[in-house]
């Protein structure tokens, strides 16, 4: 075993022993993980984010702790998720891709919960295919190819499907809290809390729609990044609001007449999902954007600065919705007198690009998406305000829960607790990992981010992008944040560089990525939802 945190009840004890188990046991914290999905710390005022204010959010981060250098180690929705219940890397827990399908029979972290006395409980997205193991209650988004829908959404409820009236963000929120409402009040608890939002195709709260049509948000300075001087890997990708932003899906720019008479069309289903009170609300909110974009003026540079104020206008009050609904959690555990015996987790599966590089989605390591927020309260092992520059990866989430809990970490799990660094206000501790580890492996697929993987230490990243291409990229993040100028090859960086490689075999090796341009085998089968949009 990795440590043991907590005393065991030892059978020689007898019944002392046992009363000192039930005392341990009642002194385990409840755990509450809430990750959104493709929310970025761009768009949080606690990581000095200044598109909007996300006040619950900064709640936590202000009575806790915030992470400035937590990294998804493959920034994909599915990859992502499997990496935190497994505490292990995509080419261990089999889930490489959003073609893949998680194996439920292996170790996870809500298992081991479980088997210690947790009542354990998955609420929203799940996007992993099969269904949960190891939760005594699920009930998980089953729409949009288990993307879910924002307006009266498809669950899958332990087995039974249902819909579900009212707005996705909402409806996730009240299903957590009537499971807490319900649950066995002698066990502690975990709920993995996974909201819908802000993923595309950002349809705000009716209360919510047209908030921003009044404002004008900052561009980002790489807004019409050209790429010169880097590889193929960035001239190619599929993900740019000049040429890959739809006016339909995206921009929703169709009117109610058209979305009515073209039954087929995917705006129109989701649309006619709504009330017709909120289509009618919809149909005003939006009716000024369509008519401005129709009149045909708008080109070049002018429109992809259109297209982004558009995009940060839906996008960011789908953040709104996330913020308020952790108010109302918040206030339900403080009403409750569990706000400070529990730890609440605020994350998200990824990073995500909102403009920068002239982009929108994430897949790349370049560091908006794969960067991810992780903010944690626990009052009774978090000092409030601490805020920790150590690097860590959302494999790390499992063996911190575990360890939170008293449980032993098994051997294979490959992420580290970040329970020193919670408990010492932050400090990275003696003999922490110096990189974090990263490799992306959808490729053919929707946005074509081409196949890559690399390490990022404080100062520093290394990319390799593979499979089609042999290309590398460095960047050196003191001088260059935004990732624009590729030193690779640079003769006065050729002393970082031979550094840099060895530390990514030193890494590969430590976590077992032997292969890493997958030479032996072929783990990409193509997207399922790529492949549907070819038929």
């Amino acid at each position: 075993m990795k440590n043991i945190s907590g005393s065991l009840c030892v059978a020689t004890l007898g019944l002392l022993g046992c009363a000192s188990h039930q005392k341990e046991h009642a002194e385990q914290p409840n755990i509450i993980f809430i990750m959104t999905d493709d929310h970025t710390t761009q768009a949080m005022s606690c990581y000095g984010g200044h598109l909007i204010q996300t006040p619950n959010m900064d709640r936590i981060a202000e009575e806790g702790i915030r992470f400035d250098n937590c990294y998804a180690v493959n920034a994909l929705s599915g990859p992502s998720r499997a990496c935190v219940l497994t505490g292990k890397f995509s080419h261990v827990n089999g889930f490489t891709d959003n073609a893949s399908t998680f194996d439920g029979s292996q170790q996870t972290f809500p298992k081991l919960l479980q088997q210690a006395g947790y009542e354990t409980a998955v609420i929203g997205k799940w996007h992993l295919i099969s269904e949960p193991q190891g939760f005594d209650y699920w009930s998980i988004l089953t729409g949009q190819e288990e993307q879910g829908d924002y307006y009266d959404p498809d669950f899958n409820e332990n087995g039974k499907h249902i819909t579900e009236k009212g707005y996705v963000t909402d409806i996730i929120t009240d299903k957590v809290i009537r499971f807490l409402d319900g649950r066995d009040t002698s066990k502690p608890f975990c709920v993995m809390f996974h909201q819908k939002a802000p993923h595309r195709n950002w349809m705000p709260a009716p209360e919510h729609l047209g908030m921003f049509n009044d404002t004008v948000f900052p561009e980002p300075a790489t807004l019409f990044d050209d790429y010169a001087g880097r590889g193929r890997a960035a001239a190619e990708q599929d993900m740019s609001l000049a040429r890959t932003f739809t006016d339909d899906w995206d921009l929703k720019l169709i009117t109610r007449e058209e979305l009515l008479k073209d039954t087929t069309h995917r705006l129109s289903k989701v649309y006619r999902r709504m009330p017709v009170e909120v289509q009618h609300k919809w149909d005003s909110v939006y009716a000024g954007r369509i008519a401005e974009y129709r009149r045909g003026n708008l080109k070049g540079k002018e429109l992809v600065s259109w297209k982004y104020q558009q995009y940060m206008r839906d996008y960011l009050a789908t953040v709104v919705s996330v913020d308020e609904n952790i108010g109302r959690l918040l206030k339900y555990l403080e009403d409750k007198g569990e706000l400070d015996n529990t730890v609440i987790v605020y994350t998200s599966d990824q990073g995500f690009f909102l403009g920068e590089h002239g982009w929108f989605d994430k897949r790349f390591m370049y560091e908006e998406c794969q960067r991810m927020p992780l903010i944690v309260r626990y009052p009774k092992a978090i000092k409030a305000g601490s805020v920790s520059s150590a690097i860590c990866m959302n494999v790390d989430f499992a063996p911190t829960f575990l360890d939170l809990a008293g449980i032993d970490i098994p051997e294979d799990i490959q992420g580290e607790s970040l329970k020193p660094i919670l408990e010492n206000e932050g400090r990275t501790p003696d003999g922490w990992r110096k990189a974090a580890y990263y490799h992306y492996y959808e490729y053919p697929a929707e946005h074509s981010v081409k196949r890559h993987y690399g390490i990022r230490t404080r100062d520093f990243k290394l990319i390799h992008f593979y499979n089609d291409i042999d290309e590398w990229e460095m960047y050196d993040l003191k001088k260059d944040p935004n990732e624009m100028n590729n030193v690779f090859g640079h003769p006065e960086y050729a002393e970082v560089q031979q550094e840099m490689m060895s530390l990514l075999k030193e890494t590969q090796t430590q976590y077992g990525d032997t292969d890493p341009e997958e030479k032996e085998k072929v783990l990409f089968k193509g997207d399922r939802r790529f492949q549907h949009r070819q038929k």
